[in-house]
């Protein structure tokens, strides 16, 4: 952040310690901070749990959008702290009501790309464990903590020039893919015979911070060439619950069959919402880069995770513009369709840590195997 940047700055209650030192550091730095600081989600309180209970039709439709234009105007930084304290917070609630909330919150999610496509918005999302993480993970409350330790270099005397380190090498692998001009992917192993292709004016990106970890390598496909099936060894914890047991088949780019051994009705209502049955982003996370070798029972965590196998994944809905090869303030919705960049109000994060392979299919006609044993190979 610059001296009188404005930071939005999202917290909960667990998360008290760091959100002060976030606060402090704004105002150190020369910011300026708007803050957010929720209450938990327990037993005794339940909130958004008790706004589904409640909420009526044209509640769950309630956009404030006088608001959260004047917010998204305002701010440069938005730092948003996840700290889980009931990981099926909304366990039971109809997915149609989630759904439909999210699809009614849609425009504020795009306010936010057009003003980081203007180069006038940056965004960062970091962890703060919590007991109800850690016993989900298997993992005592010091064991889960050990792994943010070791994931964000806090360990290291010098954790800083680390991270710039791990960054430099991350970033020089996502120049090397970038120059291989890729016309289609195929992604094998005991879970996945999948083939995407990567579609034009496309980038990869990785590194930088935002998220915080960050070693994983992505993309966003045109979700138009996506055909086969694909396994995930990983729970999803989404919108207050967890879905296990997931499979996933697509044919000529669309979600055709869905499976999951838990929570099955709420993956089924994502793929129904506008987009949501495409492939929005694909992944690959080296485990030379990676400290974490432990299931996190966290999206941002295990999508980095190194472990034997490192980790791939993919998300269905919303691409990332940021992996366009070009000016993307200079493209309107049309040009996004017209280029197979999916749009959605669902961004749904499905990870897999099981052995993979990826092998790229080159412009040229040339196969290059580019990913094996969870490192690249390349």
């Amino acid at each position: 952040m610059k001296k009188g940047d404005v930071v939005y700055v999202v917290a909960y209650e667990y998360a008290k310690p760091l959100y002060a030192e976030i606060l402090n550091a704004v105002t150190k730095a020369g910011g300026h901070s708007i803050s957010q600081y929720l209450p938990n989600e327990d037993r005794e309180f339940n909130i958004p749990r008790d706004f589904y209970v409640n909420a009526k039709q044209h509640q769950i439709d309630f956009f404030p959008g006088k608001y959260l234009r004047g917010l998204i105007d305002q701010v440069d930084q938005y730092l948003f702290i996840l700290s889980e304290t009931d990981m099926e917070a909304l366990k039971g609630i109809d997915p149609k009501k989630i759904m439909r909330r999210g699809e009614a919150m849609k425009p504020f999610r795009d306010w936010r790309d057009e003003k980081e496509n203007r180069g006038k918005f940056d965004w960062t999302l970091a962890l703060y464990g919590t007991q109800a993480m850690a016993k989900e993970a298997g993992l005592s409350e010091k064991e889960y903590w050990g792994q943010i330790v070791r994931a964000c270099f806090l360990d290291n005397s010098h954790p800083i020039e680390k991270w710039r380190g791990v960054d430099k090498k991350v970033r020089a692998y996502v120049k090397r893919i970038n120059g291989l001009k890729i016309e289609k992917l195929h992604v094998s192993g005991p879970d996945a015979d999948l083939w995407m292709s990567l579609g034009r004016k496309r980038l990869w990106d990785g590194g930088g911070g935002r998220n915080i970890p960050s070693f994983e390598i992505f993309t966003s496909p045109d979700w138009r060439g996506t055909e086969g099936w694909i396994r995930f060894n990983n729970p999803v914890y989404a919108d207050g619950q967890i879905i296990s047991g997931v499979s996933l088949k697509f044919r000529r780019g669309v979600v055709t069959e869905v499976r999951a051994k838990k929570n099955r009705a709420l993956l089924l209502q994502k793929t129904k919402i506008p987009g949501g049955n495409k492939v929005g982003e694909f992944s690959l996370t080296d485990r030379r880069f990676s400290n974490i070798n432990k299931f996190m029972a966290e999206t941002l965590y295990d999508e980095n995770l190194g472990g034997p196998n490192g980790n791939t994944h993919i998300a269905i809905g919303r691409s990332f513009h940021g992996c366009y090869a070009g000016d993307p303030n200079k493209l309107k919705k049309r040009d996004w369709d017209r280029l197979g960049f999916n749009d959605s109000s669902v961004h749904q994060d499905i990870v897999s840590t099981s052995p993979r392979r990826v092998v790229a299919h080159l412009k040229n006609g040339r196969e290059k195997l580019i990913y094996e044993g969870g490192e690249f190979v390349f």
